[in-house]
């Protein structure tokens, strides 16, 4: 009975110290001036990220923006990223979207929403989040694979792209 008893304390005694990597998130919003529709418009076609995201050079679809389309973005200076387009709405103004190879960013299991509303002050608020983990999941990440990197990369992507965008709209 001893034996058990020390066997179960031990075994849960590990479990404390099993510990993958953790789920990240990043979240970045901006103010345009911009009207709701306009900017919605701008955002909304899947296929187009190139024409608003300073680092995109060219971006091709399977079905254009609807739901199961799948496109492959071309990022510049090397590398690509597949997504998958998994929801969209003209009346919720949002999509989400999931990566199905981060390719060229350090995450994994990578899931985003990009949502436009009417900002409070007039214009559009365009919120663009995501949830994943960093594409080293081991205890240990290597250099450049860790958290930091991570969420910092998803961070920098994001706030290109929407001060891209304001410059582009706001104009």
């Amino acid at each position: 009975m001893r034996f058990y008893a020390a066997l179960i304390a031990l075994l849960a005694s590990t479990l404390v110290f099993a510990h993958g990597p953790s789920r990240l998130k990043a979240n970045e919003t901006i103010t345009l001036k911009a009207s709701p529709d306009v900017v919605w418009a701008k955002v909304k076609d899947f296929t187009q990220l190139q024409a608003w995201h300073p680092a995109i050079e060219s971006s091709t679809a399977t079905a254009g923006s609807e739901v199961g389309s799948v496109r492959t973005l071309k990022v510049k200076g090397g590398g690509e990223v597949i997504e998958k387009l998994e929801k969209i709405s003209d009346e919720e103004r949002s999509l989400i979207y999931t990566a199905q190879d981060g390719g060229a960013l350090p995450v994994t299991k990578y899931k985003s929403w990009l949502t436009e509303k009417p900002a409070a002050d007039g214009g559009s608020e365009v919120e663009w989040r995501s949830v994943f983990f960093r594409v080293d999941q081991g205890d240990y990440p290597a250099a450049g694979k860790d958290d930091d990197t991570a969420t910092s990369t998803i961070r920098k992507v994001y706030t290109d792209g929407l001060t891209n965008l304001k410059v582009l709209l706001d104009k």
